[in-house]
């Protein structure tokens, strides 16, 4: 198996005396290192497979490590061997040690939305951008340890002062809902640790050897977090790119790549250089654009897929000739080529400029997806069903309870909430556990006190069984007892019904398989759907043209690739500063590195701003590429004869006839 490595990869893979720090550049091969090497400890250095964790950044990458690490294994078992996410890891531990910070091993995972919701009222506030800015510094001050009261001390002025009460009151609020929040699963278990040594003691003598995958995008949070599971025995492989840095936005810390090297001093550094992905010219474009940042490792990819065809710089006359050109070329390639839409990616740096080309492809009838559109999980149909087992799961989990009990509609209105909320709001407990409360008896009319009663009975005798009864048999229980079909045709025109009740059978169908496959329970499950919620959402793979973002495009790869709107203020974004710029020249290099064997790179002349035109500047990005690799065309200097609309149109109507003459 190591015989099909090369050097540098089957050096990474044996090497295990001490710390690691595996550069890998992009498309050089890293999964197949890490699960070569998971292979490798288990087969040839008697490593059980539970004594292993392999950590990465999504559920996408584990699911896909977990397959080949199965699939090489060759019948040995790999039970136990844990493959999962930073925030999967952080909840397993959770779980386990709940007891220890005063949890209960079913606590509730709340997404954006949930939080969002809490924030919102505690701010009392409607402006959507101040939530998200409080949620935002809520989540800076978990990845820097700040406690409430810590923040509050540290509060400069009166907004910083109200942040940091919001703060407190939010931090509350999740501990009476036995609630915790994305950031939590990474916050808790180093505070979990660094409190209780036997937790640490525990959990060091579980895993033995740790593969940290995407190096460059740990925050503060999660570098001590491994360093914590490290331990002194410091047997691990990191493995990442500096040049791949692109998330400073959301607390990653390129620092974490340099630091490894002040705390372990024994630290030994492989370097990953050859490309299986791109041809020579991408990468001598890549090499030389990445090559104006400051580095601390010097990296040059170089790969044996031949020079490849030149990378081309289109010069639009503006926004709406761009996406015209860009979606004509793309179909002349497609013709010309027999190839497939889903081997083309646009790729721009901002949400807003994939409109004109969603509107030239719907135009054009060619297929697309955007990334970063609804995930399945987030459809209101998923997140009913969702309510209810999380209370199932978790019936302190306020916020499920609201949602389940209005949803369908069972004669408990906003009164009876209202008083319910009072009464446990002065009691200090949940919802679910003020309704069996004799007080609500007197307070509520008998009818809307029976029906509560009911609902939380059925919660209960469903609760009961959670942990016991096969995940699929409760959930077909649930939906008939809610009638929850009944009422979507009710409530909703049929076609859209129709749809909304596939989607229900799809996710309880999936949850079925899942459960059955993982031997896990409902209660297990509804953690994992939360963490899925978040981590990215349903993989679905059909043939279409990928519209993404540069930042969604990370870790995936296209045959044909055009990154669009390379314009000064937009990449790089507008007031970035010295320390921005190499962040933004980093996502560029992401861009550039996604191509396989064809890349063109568009700007600009002129954009609309609301009424008006303003003249465009080509990305300074342009100029640091070789002038030898390129090929201009449109309004740019050297600019080679571009086609017209019309012109094109043609061209595609010739190729489209020649296919359809051609036999079988």
């Amino acid at each position: 198996m190591l015989n099909k490595l090369n050097p540098a990869q089957r050096e990474a893979v044996t090497y295990l005396d001490g710390p690691l720090l595996v550069l890998a550049g992009a498309g050089s091969g890293k999964t197949r290192v890490i699960t070569q090497k998971i292979v490798h400890l288990v087969e040839r250095c008697g490593y059980a497979p539970r004594n292993i964790a392999a950590i990465t950044f999504t559920n996408k990458a584990a699911s896909e490590m977990r397959e080949r690490v199965g699939t090489l294994l060759q019948g040995k078992d790999a039970k136990g061997l844990v493959v999962s996410t930073f925030h999967s890891l952080g909840m397993n531990i959770l779980r386990a040690e709940a007891k220890l910070l005063g949890y209960k091993p079913q606590f509730s995972i709340f997404d954006s939305g949930d939080t969002w919701k809490i924030i919102g009222e505690l701010a009392n506030s409607g402006d959507k951008q101040e939530i998200r800015d409080i949620q935002t510094q809520i989540s800076n001050w978990k990845s820097a340890f700040i406690a409430p009261q810590q923040a509050a001390e540290n509060a400069g002025n009166d907004e910083e002062k109200v942040r940091a009460r919001i703060y407190a009151r939010y931090q509350e609020t999740l501990r009476a809902y036995q609630a915790v929040d994305f950031d939590d699963l990474i916050h808790l278990p180093v505070v979990l640790f660094k409190e209780h040594p036997d937790a640490l003691f525990r959990w060091q003598n579980r895993l033995h050897y740790l593969l940290i995958d995407e190096y460059q995008d740990t925050n503060d949070c999660q570098y001590q977090l491994t360093r914590l599971l490290a331990g002194h025995r410091a047997a691990f492989t990191a493995v990442g790119d500096d040049d791949q840095a692109i998330y400073a936005w959301r607390g990653a810390s390129i620092e974490n790549l340099h630091n490894l090297r002040n705390d372990y001093a024994k630290l030994r550094v492989i370097k990953l250089e050859q490309n299986y992905r791109s041809s020579q010219r991408i990468l001598k474009v890549a090499n030389r654009l990445i090559n104006h940042n400051t580095k601390v490792f010097e990296k040059n990819l170089w790969s044996d897929h031949g020079i490849g065809d030149p990378v081309r710089i289109y010069a639009a006359r503006d926004d709406e000739h761009e996406a015209e050109s860009v979606v004509m070329k793309l179909m002349a390639h497609k013709f010309e080529h027999r190839t497939r839409f889903a081997d083309y990616a646009i790729l721009y740096r901002s949400n807003h400029l994939s409109r004109a080309f969603e509107e030239q492809l719907r135009a054009q009838r060619v297929p697309y997806t955007v990334s970063g559109g609804t995930s399945f999980f987030e459809r209101a149909e998923i997140k009913d069903i969702t309510a209810y087992l999380r209370l199932i799961a978790n019936p302190d989990d306020d916020p499920a309870f609201i949602r389940a009990i209005t949803t369908p509609k069972r004669g408990i209105g906003n009164t009876t909430l209202e008083k319910l909320g009072s009464h446990a709001g002065a009691r200090h407990v949940s919802l679910f556990e003020a309704a069996f409360e004799i007080e609500m008896e007197q307070q509520l009319p008998p009818r809307q006190h029976e029906d509560l009663l009911l609902f939380c009975n059925f919660i209960n005798r469903l609760q009961e069984r959670a942990d016991k009864d096969p995940c699929g048999e409760l959930l077909d229980e649930l939906l008939r007892a809610i009638n929850y079909e009944a009422w979507l045709y009710d409530t909703h025109e049929p076609r859209q019904a129709d749809t909304k009740w596939e989607n229900v059978q799809e996710f309880t169908g999936w949850l079925k398989r899942k459960a059955e496959a993982d031997e896990k329970s409902l209660v297990a499950m509804v953690q994992t759907i939360a963490l899925i919620n978040m981590l990215e959402g349903k993989d679905e793979e059909p043939d279409a043209v990928s519209l993404s973002t540069l930042h969604a495009a990370k870790g995936l790869e296209f045959p044909h690739v055009f990154i669009v709107g390379a314009e000064e203020d937009i990449l790089p974004f507008r007031d970035s500063d010295e320390k921005q710029i190499e962040e933004e020249r980093r996502l560029m290099y992401v861009g550039i590195t996604r191509a396989e064997r064809s890349l063109q790179i568009s700007y600009c002349n002129r954009r609309k701003r609301g009424k008006d035109w303003m003249a465009c500047e080509p990305s300074r990005f342009l100029e640091e590429m070789p002038e030898g690799e390129l090929v201009y065309a449109g309004g740019h200097k050297e600019a080679a004869p571009t086609l017209s609309k019309g012109e094109g149109m043609d061209k595609l109507a010739r190729l489209k006839a020649m296919l359809n003459k051609e036999p079988g």
